[in-house]
């Protein structure tokens, strides 16, 4: 064990730890860190009792950061004994929470944490008798499985202030004196009674009571912004910066430069989404904009749209208009477009100053900027511009994901060294999902070589590949609301998660129609070669007969066709498309049966197949096929492409292969079908138009297409996996 852990152990164990948790302790150095800090601020490096010395260590492991303004109070109440239960503690940290400034009026402190009171064994014993008294026959009944935990809670609820200890062993022994000594029968755990078999009925009811009885959600969960602090909270300190020398440096707003930031922003809200534009936006950023653009909304505020153009050697213009163009697709509307290249004169300025001050120096670059031009030749460092430019703008709420964090002290530590404004600095957790990779780097690399078909590549989860491919933002937003904002990170999200929010929107908003992928044809030999019926098709599923706008028309002729994969030569119970005998039902049109197979010269495969229609529809198949039909005779469908898009990557998270991850790219990620079928109505269909194809799954018509040949990409199955399996 090192020197200085040494020291560590031995100055743990003066505060009342025991060696446990004190060798738990420094093996944590933040923790250690903060333990450390707390007893030199409190004054007792040469040691104090028990009680002491576990509400300092709670301070520094479970109120740590809200705490740094008000600890110099908080310490000489727990020193002097005057704060010395959990409950007191956290009613101290309750009360500092709700009053950020330093003049606070001290009576109203001590009232709100109880100083003072003291309450007697006798007042125990009083609240512990009468809570007996009101659960007596409750108690007797459940004996020892009685929930102690209840009983606990009612004393303290009238006498909040009482020792924990004390009140446990107050209600062991009244326990023991009502009900005397365990017994086996005590020990024994409680067996289940067999239930009877119940009515559907009852089981209805029982169903109808779970639903009512499922619990309200959550405040944050109805407002996943709750969790951020108001404007004018921002006095609290955000960090400590630990020097090497052992002095702590503790960064917060004084009232009067918060004063002066509240009178610019009038109170509202500031927030910015700063990326860096060096790429395409994937659905990483999608929830960074949900939380920059969604708090702004929420409070009534403002959010800047702010390019992070600090590298000009990664940065195009295209990636810049691109970025503005799929921030408003995704329905965000930014209070002002900035680039922290429009803040370099301030911020050479603020460089000077910091290397006057002592604390800088200066690199060079000579590489032309994409929206400065040549005017610079030097260019700030991400951490030097991300806060200046933060506090320049006024920012409120600097959010940003959990990879950043280790650069907080540096955030703060520029912005004390500036006498800057600072802003109130959150991490969230970053979105992981599934069967795909969401590096810059690594995205930019299987585009630049080709592994896929551009930026916008429907395989990818870049936005733009997902607009591609079909998906809305609303689908998008809704996805990532249900995430929350958390700072739980390294947990990896299920790629059917975000399908299951894609189904939900596509279900509501695509109307259905038919396409045949494989086509197989089917001559109806009982019905004239010349006729044609129009027949309806609904473009709803819960289409109400007299509305004609939800229906559309499809002619049925002599020769339609099937998908291959809905004909064998071999029927089985468990297959329910066409077979020779067998007799299945067109969608929206006759029962047919099918009467004889033609083949090939080859004699295997199978060039068309004929069977007989049922106009009395007397027939009740059970098997239901999507179909196509010539609209007059001799005239084929119209033919269209569809591009069938599976996961790009075979593993769950192909970033733990490393070096090899290019090796699992799913081969057979893209299938495209060149000649398949698809009804009339769909000639006239635009680009991003959006359709469920019966029984396939929900497309959309690709940028690709062409007079007379559309291309459409599969944006999502039918199944939905979610909810079975997927996190």
């Amino acid at each position: 064990m090192a020197p200085n852990a040494d020291e560590s152990v031995k100055l743990f164990l003066s505060i009342g730890l025991d060696e446990k948790t004190a060798a738990t302790t420094i093996n944590n150095p933040k923790v250690t860190a903060n333990l450390t800090a707390v007893i030199h601020e409190a004054g007792v490096t040469d040691g104090c009792d028990r009680t002491t010395g576990n509400l300092l260590y709670t301070v520094a492991t479970k109120h740590h950061s809200n705490l740094l303004l008000h600890r110099p109070t908080l310490f000489d109440y727990i020193v002097s004994s005057k704060i010395k239960t959990p409950a007191q503690l956290d009613a101290a940290v309750s009360f500092f929470d709700n009053h950020a400034a330093e003049d606070f009026k001290l009576n109203e402190f001590e009232e709100a944490c109880g100083v003072g009171v003291e309450v007697s064994a006798e007042d125990i014993e009083k609240a512990a008798e009468k809570v007996f008294e009101e659960n007596k026959s409750a108690i007797v009944e459940q004996r020892y499985r009685t929930n102690v935990g209840q009983l606990l809670g009612h004393v303290r609820k009238s006498l909040p202030w009482a020792d924990p200890k004390i009140v446990k062993d107050v209600i062991d022994r009244k326990m023991y004196e009502l009900l005397g000594e365990r017994t086996a029968a005590d020990n024994e755990k409680p067996t289940k009674k067999k239930e009877k078999k119940e009515k559907p009925a009852a089981k209805a009811e029982e169903k109808k009571a779970a639903v009512e009885a499922t619990p309200e959600p959550s405040e944050e969960e109805l407002n996943p912004y709750s969790i951020f602090p108001q404007p004018e909270q921002n006095l609290m300190v955000h960090t400590e910066v630990f020097y090497s020398d052992g002095s702590v440096l503790k960064c917060n707003n004084k009232k009067e430069v918060l004063d002066k930031h509240l009178k610019v922003t009038g109170g509202k809200v500031y927030t910015r989404f700063p990326p860096e534009p060096n790429g395409y936006l994937h659905i990483g950023h999608a929830k960074a904009m949900f939380v920059d653009f969604g708090l702004a909304k929420e409070r009534g505020g403002c959010c800047y749209l702010r390019y992070d153009d600090t590298n000009p050697e990664a940065e195009k213009k295209e990636y810049i208009n691109h970025i503005e163009e799929i921030v408003n697709w995704m329905g965000w509307e930014p209070f002002k477009i900035t680039y922290t290249s429009d803040y370099f004169q301030e911020l050479y300025d603020l460089a000077v100053e910091l290397i006057r001050r002592g604390h800088a120096y200066v690199d060079h670059q000579f590489t032309p900027h994409p929206h400065a031009g040549d005017k610079w030749c030097i260019y700030p460092s991400y951490d030097f511009a991300h806060c200046t430019v933060d506090s320049l703008e006024n920012i409120t709420h600097s959010l940003c994901t959990l990879e950043f964090e280790t650069r907080r002290a540096s955030y703060y530590w520029l912005l004390h060294s500036l006498d800057l404004y600072m802003p109130y600095v959150w991490e969230y957790s970053r979105l992981n999902i599934t069967n795909t990779v969401m590096s810059k780097r690594k995205l930019n690399y299987i585009v630049t070589n080709n592994h896929v078909d551009g930026w916008d590549d429907p395989r990818l989860l870049t936005l733009a590949g997902l607009r591609r491919r079909g998906v809305t933002p609303t689908a998008i937003n809704a996805f990532v609301r249900g995430m929350g904002i958390t700072r739980s990170d390294g947990s990896m999200i299920h790629v059917s998660r975000l399908e299951h929010h894609i189904r939900e929107e596509l279900n509501k908003t695509a109307p259905r129609t038919m396409v045949v992928l494989n086509p197989l044809k089917v001559v109806i030999t009982n019905l004239e070669s010349d006729k044609v019926m129009e027949l309806d098709a609904k473009r709803w599923p819960d289409a109400q007969n007299d509305d004609p706008s939800a229906f559309y028309k499809v002619p049925f002729s002599r020769v339609v066709y099937i998908d291959q994969s809905d004909f064998r030569m071999k029927d089985s119970k468990d297959y329910y498309g066409l077979a020779p005998g067998k007799s299945v039902l067109l969608r929206y049109g006759f029962p047919i049966k099918c009467t004889n197979v033609v083949f090939a010269d080859d004699n295997e495969t199978i060039r068309e197949i004929h069977a007989e229609y049922d106009p009395e529809k007397k027939t009740k198949p059970k098997g239901v096929l999507h179909w196509v039909a010539e609209s007059s005779p001799g005239k084929e469908p119209i033919k269209v492409e569809v591009r069938l898009f599976e996961k790009l990557f075979n593993s769950e998270n192909p970033a733990e292969l490393n070096d090899d991850w290019l090796t699992d790219i799913n081969p057979n990620s893209k299938v495209v079908v060149s000649d398949a079928y698809a009804v009339s109505i769909l000639k006239d269909a635009a680009v991003g138009d959006k359709f469920q194809f019966e029984r396939l799954g929900y497309f959309a018509v690709d940028k690709d297409s062409e007079p007379g040949k559309l291309v459409f990409n599969r944006t999502v199955t039918l199944r939905d996996s979610y909810g079975k399996g997927g996190k």
